[in-house]
């Protein structure tokens, strides 16, 4: 009985992990998300949240993560992003981890500009393209935070229904 009950806090705690580092670049959300509804899965045997049920998780986790990479790559590519504001936009991801929530929401941006400033010395044209990467990667967290929450009703709907 009380390995169960702290497998059920493992597998919550991994979740609510998973919903936090939809957020926060350094953690791999919908991984944790992943991980934690599999763990109550086998906790329960599969006899509630069974092979379906997984599948369709899994597939939404990794809708999730092709969301998150390809939104950031589309807002850059549509402004004309150079390479060096890639580069700039994921060093300042990086960097932002270290500033907490502000420099998670803001330093990609800085280092898109920067990158793309470094590449072309046009104000106008960096500026334009922090933006368009900084859109893109934020539409691309707001959608993997979404998937995770899915991916959370999926499996509460299956494990008490």
């Amino acid at each position: 009985m009380a390995l169960t009950v702290s497998l059920w806090v493992l597998s919550v705690l991994l979740i609510v992990i998973g919903i936090a580092g939809a957020v926060l670049p350094a953690l791999p959300g919908t991984v944790f998300v992943l991980a934690g509804i599999v763990l109550g899965a086998w906790i329960d045997d599969f006899t509630r949240v069974g092979t379906t049920t997984l599948v369709v998780v899994t597939v939404i986790a990794v809708l999730a993560w092709v969301l998150d990479y390809v939104a950031g790559l589309l807002g850059a590519q549509r402004a004309g992003a150079s390479r060096e504001a890639l580069i700039g936009a994921a060093l300042g991801t990086v960097a932002g981890i270290f500033m907490g929530l502000v420099g998670v929401l803001f330093m990609p941006f800085v280092g898109a500009v920067a990158g793309e400033y470094l590449a072309r010395r046009d104000h106008g044209g960096a500026m334009r393209v922090g933006t368009a990467t900084w859109i893109g990667m934020i539409v691309g967290m707001v959608a993997k935070v979404v998937l995770a929450f899915v991916m959370v009703g999926v499996f509460v709907v299956a494990l008490v229904f």
